[in-house]
């Protein structure tokens, strides 16, 4: 066999490598080192609450962001906002109405950016109601990984969005209409 024979094998193998180096990978989601953290104001002062991921389809790449896929789905039944009171009337039909809508869903429809710096756009339901919302993303090594280390990642999504906007209008006297979001999620490279 000759080098000219050869040379079509090496560059089709290079190529080959180097398309799967860089297509997307699927990524586990730790739901016991993640949090999904919101803040509401209440009389104005800001107050704390989480709300637990009940499912997550996430296949990110890391080399080209736009081509990564985000599914989350939150469990609004387990939210707790700060003290007993609260978390009821979050719960209730006049704001989340857990019992009609069990869930919450955000699908990513659009990624841009870089891994220091990236918007994720996409649909978020709540209540039944799904409206766009744009959330910035950082992207970063766990603890005690080695640098350039790839497979244990941080996440982290901050943004705001209007409750109203979803029909979330319940107790407009006592909470605002806006909403900060602040969620540090914990993934893990599928088979990393």
């Amino acid at each position: 066999m000759t080098k000219a024979f050869f040379i079509p094998l090496i560059a089709a193998g290079l190529l080959a490598a180097q398309a799967a180096l860089g297509a997307p990978a699927a990524f586990d989601l730790d739901p016991k080192e993640s949090v999904v953290g919101f803040t509401y104001y209440l009389d104005g002062k800001p107050t704390e609450g989480q709300m637990p991921v009940s499912a997550a389809a996430l296949s990110l790449d890391l080399d080209n962001i736009a081509a990564s896929r985000i599914d989350v789905t939150l469990n609004p039944g387990e939210a707790k906002a700060g003290f007993v009171i609260a978390t009821e009337a979050l719960k209730s039909a006049s704001v989340l109405d857990v019992r009609d809508h069990p869930t919450i869903r955000f699908v990513a429809r659009r990624i841009t950016g870089s891994l220091s710096g990236a918007k994720v756009s996409g649909d978020l339901t709540v209540r039944g109601v799904t409206r766009p919302v744009t959330l910035t993303a950082q992207l970063y090594r766990q603890r005690g990984t080695e640098v350039g280390e790839r497979d244990h990642l941080a996440i982290l999504l901050t943004g705001s969005l209007d409750r109203m906007d979803f029909g979330a209008s319940g107790y407009p006297e006592l909470v605002g209409p806006q909403i900060d979001l602040r969620i540090l999620a914990q993934v893990d490279r599928v088979g990393g």
